[in-house]
Parts: C-alpha cells; sequence; structure tokens
C-alpha cells in the first residue's frame, strides 16, 4: 500500500434516532442514522404487507391459490 493516499481508518460511534449505539470503525468521525436493525420494521418483525387495489386477491384467484 502507498502512503499518505489512504483515508485515517479512526474508531467511531453510529448512534440511531432509536437510541441505539454502535462502536465500529469507519473513515467518518460520528455518524448519525435515522434507522437502524433495532427500529427497522423488516428485522423486528413488524413489516405489514400493503395489499394496493386487490394486487395480492387478484393473483390468487387467478392462480387458483384460493
Amino acid at each position: 500500500m502507498k502512503s499518505g493516499i489512504h483515508p485515517d481508518y479512526q474508531p467511531t460511534t453510529i448512534r440511531c434516532a432509536c437510541g441505539a449505539v454502535y462502536e465500529t470503525g469507519s473513515t467518518k468521525k460520528d455518524i448519525r442514522v435515522e434507522i437502524c436493525s433495532n427500529c427497522h420494521p423488516f428485522y423486528t418483525g413488524k413489516q405489514k404487507l400493503v395489499d394496493t387495489s386487490g394486487r395480492v386477491d387478484k393473483f390468487n384467484k387467478k392462480f387458483g391459490l384460493q
């Protein structure tokens, strides 16, 4: 590796809007995020499937899955 061309890799703190704090390494000092794995609906199991205009029912009816 050439010296002097790589950014400084340092310990950093990542803070989420929900209050979760993660310690990791990065080239940036402190990072603030709006959503993390603790509060994201996909990872918490609170995700809801939104059916617009009956698309799921239409699909099931078309292929005889009901």
